[in-house]
């Protein structure tokens, strides 16, 4: 068992595979294929079979009978994954195998051992999100061809349907052509789930879903990857890893806050304490108009006023008459004083329509709130359906001050090599939306680590079954992945230009840090009551930077580190984070002069997360870079803080 601060699973990461089919490698884990190159290029991102339930929830396989054949440029693996949850059993047997002329197949044939409704089973085929703008030709199922590129700016809805194969260029000369059978296939835009993928799947979402399966029917898929023309040079990917620091800013690192806790208590005085440590710039409450609002709203003034942070308002009107529930909205806030933001959303439009956006806009404009609108749910559901002010006068639309969504990693896959890749992905949503958008500012509110609600289910989600976490925790919401996550979201977004941030809870499950009362389910989220979780450190070393620079960084190996470097007058921040379970040596490149190294990984991670405020006062060691940059050993998961005295 390893230390649960690693991950919160205290188990070890998934053995990975290195193979080869001729010049072709890829990394075989799980069940799937990773990171298919030809040298330094990546030709595909993944290969993977999916087990959808009819809520589009994951069901998880188990497997066993994993069989390895491995040659000097060829290899043949088979294994068979059984998903079983609820009323869901199903069973497939999977052959991978690599041919010396560069050849990759993976063939499916399963099982449903009982009835149940699936909205999708079968493969799914990842091209890598750096393909956007390049040319493709689609072959679709009747033979007939398409000649197109994969898309630039985030695609709001499937780009392409029917298809059969995609070819698409490698290099001069070189294409890749990924032929699927079984079922007809469609790509969608996994961008806007902050996947870093273009994914192409089975089963078209034209066609009526949940399907009822029989116990015996069979489902047998296979996908195809060749390589057409002449491969160059394979050029050897480096494997040193280094961080270059740039002085030149990329954006003013933005407000952050946290939201309220769920759970509903209040705050000790020791985490207020703690939470005035982070100096957040707001706490996010949801304002439902049930009964409810007016006790919501006064239950995190209260805890704002402590903390010294103002609101961010999300009010969800009812399906009800909008200027009603505003005018209530605007006496609640009227007659409290209140100052902060407000997001004006609707129950039952999956982000706000013109006549909820106008409504808000004219009833609340006016008062000491910045006044924005949105989505409660993903980017995706931004994009689909875009703000539109219509309905506004010239001079009403300037009331509208900005356009906030929510981020979390998980939508589609939930391992942490997974997580790791959604993290480029979050600035490219920001830009999106800023180009859409009718006013250039965005907040990104709020950022957890799963979904909190599900705006793509068929049907109502049953409560969490006794003994078990809910849906929306995770337990590396505790672990030292998580603080590193967290310093690869906030790189991200910081570099965006956001207007604001908000990230997790204040305390519990969903927070940073547990409460003093500790876990209801120690077994399943082994919390030390009253401790800070890591991530409470990767805020407090970012929070002596309010306001400062977020200075542009250039990462070698982005899938295993990432790093947040900080400016405030000639002070200089930069956080390591390793998102491996493998220690990582790490040059900053761009470093003169002296430096302050302290480490959070797993010898230091005890004390930090118990007593954190000794942890803050210590300073760590002094280190100077010599001409080759500053030298960084990192331990399994380990975050680094570098302060410097200065930049090249």
């Amino acid at each position: 068992m390893l230390p649960r601060i690693f991950d919160g699973s205290g188990k070890p990461a998934p053995d990975r595979l290195l193979l080869r089919a001729g010049q072709l490698t890829l990394q075989y884990e799980a069940g799937m294929v990773r990171y298919v190159r030809l040298g330094t290029i990546e030709v595909l991102r993944a290969i993977y079979a999916a087990v959808r339930d009819r809520n589009w929830g994951t069901v998880p396989g188990e497997l066993r009978d994993v069989q390895l054949e491995q040659f000097t440029d060829s290899f043949r693996l088979s294994f068979v994954s059984d998903h079983q949850q609820g009323t869901v059993h199903f069973r497939w047997s999977g052959v991978i195998t690599g041919t010396a002329d560069s050849t990759l197949t993976f063939e499916f044939d399963g099982e449903a051992l009982t009835a149940f409704q699936r909205n999708r089973i079968g493969f799914c085929v990842l091209h890598p999100m750096d393909l956007a703008g390049v040319p493709l030709t689609i072959e679709h199922t009747d033979g007939s061809l398409t000649e197109s590129v994969f898309p630039r700016d985030i695609a709001p809805h499937q780009p392409f349907f029917d298809i059969r194969a995609i070819t698409h260029h490698v290099a001069p000369g070189l294409r890749a052509e990924t032929r699927m059978e079984g079922d007809a296939f469609e790509m969608e835009d996994q961008r806007n789930w902050i996947d870093a993928s273009f994914k192409t799947y089975c089963t078209p979402l034209g066609l009526p879903f949940p399907v009822a399966l029989e116990a015996g029917t069979r489902v047998r898929q296979s996908v195809t990857l060749r390589m057409i023309g002449s491969a160059p040079a394979v050029e050897t990917q480096d494997t040193s890893h280094t961080i270059r620091v740039s002085s030149t800013p990329a954006a003013t690192l933005p407000p952050i806050g946290f939201a309220v806790a769920s759970h509903g208590d209040g705050l000790t005085p020791r985490e207020i304490e703690r939470l005035k440590a982070l100096h957040p710039a707001h706490l996010r409450v949801d304002l439902r108009l049930d009964g409810s609002a007016a006790a919501a709203l006064d239950h995190a003034w209260v805890q704002a006023q402590a903390v010294g942070a103002d609101l961010e308002i999300a009010v969800h009107l009812s399906t009800g008459d909008r200027a009603t529930d505003l005018a209530y909205v605007r006496d609640l806030i009227e007659s409290r004083g209140l100052r902060g933001a407000i997001i004006v959303l609707r129950d039952g439009e999956l982000a706000a329509s013109p006549e909820t956006i106008a409504a808000g806009v004219r009833a609340l404009a006016g008062l000491p709130l910045a006044l924005g609108t949105g989505t409660n749910g993903y980017f995706t559901q931004l994009n689909r359906i875009r703000p539109d002010v219509s309905m506004l006068s010239d001079v009403e639309r300037r009331n509208l001050q900005f356009v906030a969504y929510s981020v979390n990693p998980q939508v589609h896959a939930f391992d942490n090599a997974s997580l790791v890749e959604t993290l480029p992905v979050i600035r490219e949503t920001v830009h999106s939306a800023r180009g859409f958008s009718p006013v250039p500012t965005i907040a990104v509110s709020p950022v957890t680590f799963k979904i909190r609600w599900n705006p793509d289910a068929t049907a109502p989600e049953g409560p969490t079954p006794t003994g078990q976490l809910p849906r929306q925790v995770d337990v590396r919401q505790m672990s030292l992945f998580g603080a590193g996550w967290t310093v690869g979201a906030l790189a991200s977004l910081g570099s965006a230009g956001c207007c604001s941030l908000t990230f997790f809870e204040t305390t519990g499950w969903l927070g940073v840090m547990e409460r003093e009362a500790g876990s209801s389910l120690p077994e399943l989220f082994p919390s030390t009551a009253g401790a800070v979780f890591p991530m409470y450190h990767v805020f407090a070393d970012t929070a002596e930077f309010a306001g400062g620079d977020v200075l542009q960084c250039t990462v070698s190996h982005p899938l295993e580190l990432s790093a947040l470097a900080l400016r405030s007058g000639t002070r200089v921040r930069v956080l390591v984070a390793n998102h491996t379970a493998e220690s990582a040596s790490v040059t900053l490149d761009g470093i003169v002069g002296s430096a302050m190294v302290k480490q959070l990984d797993e010898t230091s991670a005890q004390m930090a997360t118990i007593d954190p405020e000794r942890f803050r006062r210590e300073p760590g060691h002094a280190a100077s870079a010599s001409a080759a940059g500053l030298h960084l050993e990192l331990l399994p998961y380990a975050i680094a803080r570098i302060d410097l005295d200065g930049t090249s």
